[in-house]
């Protein structure tokens, strides 16, 4: 009998040697890209689950500093897990919501953008462009006409770079390097838009100037385009009907998705429509008093995590560990760690786990019996799922400890089943006890696993 010591990502056996090193599963998941793993109340799932997500990303998802805390990241590959999709609405470009999309995994779980506040709907996982609605090239001279005369910038997108012609503009630069396109300087703007732009922007200090203008425009353009306000010193024209909201119902309609199925949490007044046809709207603590207004709850800040907090209430508080959606437990792991060795889980609840793992080429040693690191990642996979399932939404599971007794082997053809059951169920700790048998039901190994609860920061 070999007594095996695991710690960090390093087997030992007693003489210090080292015989198998891995990726231990409940560490920093967001990082090794890893998933959590997210338990789902049958009732929950039947009649009450949420089905999208929908975020505002500039004063909503991200910080003063433009980046999603670990914290709100961690909530947001939970939730996405559990099988809620997450849809990012924003003013921004399709190109300058991607990098966001992908640090989100939304092409790993099935995400969307939802960009040019409501002219294009993206799958991520896909890249199918989903509805798309655009100006008339022939609206541009106008445009150009207004913006002259009143000494406006005027830009708009095109593939990966920003159309100006004042590309010296602060406005222009600071639109450009918030969603990491290049700015193109042109002549004469209204011909080189030789294309039908998602939508044009005019930006000025004059901000008297622009809501005059905006007051024209509603009058104008009225049934044809609209023209609103999105910062004090931007105004954007946009197709007819084009909004958060009324796009926001176009992917409702093509997922079937109903209302009440729907959370959005936003902070602007270009998220009033998609929060109020969601079935529950919740404005960001730093959302002006009318965005407020107009919905039942309100979260923290963006600088506290309010999306986090939202998140964290609105939808993981309501889950309860009655019942583990497995099959999807285990699609999603089929390209981590578990998935490379064939492991899949049978059963789960509060107390008790249990999984399979093949000895194959994957899991086996040279002369083809059960590899003991592979054991060992076994009971830590299912041990790491015991205690996410019973962690609370604020707290995270990181693997501390494993130490394994192997008693006997199990041959290449064969497959072990691991049964894992919590001794001890501390506030910081838990400690589980993870038995694997051969198909015969022969013990092969008797492992204990520490894990830590931390709480999210």
């Amino acid at each position: 009998m070999q007594n095996i010591h695991f710690q960090g990502d390093i087997v030992f056996c007693l003489s210090g040697q080292v015989i198998f090193s891995t990726v231990v599963l409940s560490v920093k998941r967001a990082e090794a890209k890893i998933p959590y793993i997210c338990i789902i109340n049958k009732k929950y799932r039947e009649a009450m689950k949420y089905k999208l997500l929908v975020l505002d990303v500039d004063g909503t998802l991200l910080n003063n500093q433009k980046e999603i805390s670990p914290r709100t990241l961690a909530a947001l590959l939970k939730v996405q897990q559990m099988g809620v999709h997450i849809v990012l609405a924003s003013g921004r470009p399709t190109n300058g919501v991607m990098p966001i999309a992908e640090k989100l995994e939304l092409n790993h779980y099935g995400g969307y953008i939802l960009s040019y506040n409501g002219g294009q709907i993206i799958n991520v996982q896909t890249g199918e462009l989903l509805f798309e609605k655009r100006i008339d090239p022939e609206w541009i001279p106008y445009f150009v006409q207004k913006a002259k005369k009143n000494d406006f910038a005027i830009f708009t997108y095109h593939k990966d770079f920003i159309l100006t012609d004042k590309p010296d503009n602060k406005y222009v630069i600071q639109e450009a390097n918030l969603n990491k396109m290049q700015v193109v300087g042109v002549d004469n703007f209204a011909e080189a838009i030789d294309f039908s732009p998602c939508k044009c922007m005019l930006a000025s200090d004059d901000e008297k100037a622009l809501v005059d203008l905006e007051n024209h425009w509603k009058k104008r353009l009225d049934g044809v385009l609209d023209a609103f306000r999105s910062e004090p010193y931007f105004l954007e024209v946009v197709p007819q009907f084009i909004d958060k909201g009324n796009t926001l119902g176009v992917l409702m309609t093509k997922l079937s998705v109903l209302p009440e199925e729907v959370v959005a949490i936003g902070d602007g007044v270009c998220d009033v429509t998609m929060l109020q046809l969601a079935g529950v709207g919740i404005a960001m603590g730093n959302a002006e008093d009318s965005v407020k207004a107009c919905v039942d709850k309100t979260t923290l800040t963006n600088e506290e995590e309010g999306v986090a907090v939202a998140v964290e209430r609105a939808i993981l508080a309501e889950i309860r560990p009655t019942e583990v959606p497995l099959d999807q437990l285990n699609m999603r792991a089929r390209h981590a760690l578990m998935g490379n060795l064939g492991i899949q889980y049978t059963y789960a609840s509060e107390d008790r786990v249990e999984a399979t793992m093949p000895v194959d080429e994957r899991t086996r040693q040279p002369f083809g019996i059960l590899h003991g690191g592979a054991t060992l990642a076994l009971a830590e996979t299912v041990a790491g799922l015991g205690s996410i399932i019973l962690a609370k939404p604020d707290e995270i599971v990181v693997g501390m400890q494993v130490s394994g007794n192997h008693m006997s082997s199990a041959h290449e053809g064969d497959t072990v089943r691991a049964v894992g059951t919590i001794i001890h169920k501390g506030r910081s700790s838990h400690v589980w006890n993870v038995d694997v048998f051969t198909s015969t039901d022969k013990l092969v190994s008797s492992i204990r696993v520490v894990n830590s609860i931390l709480k999210k920061k």
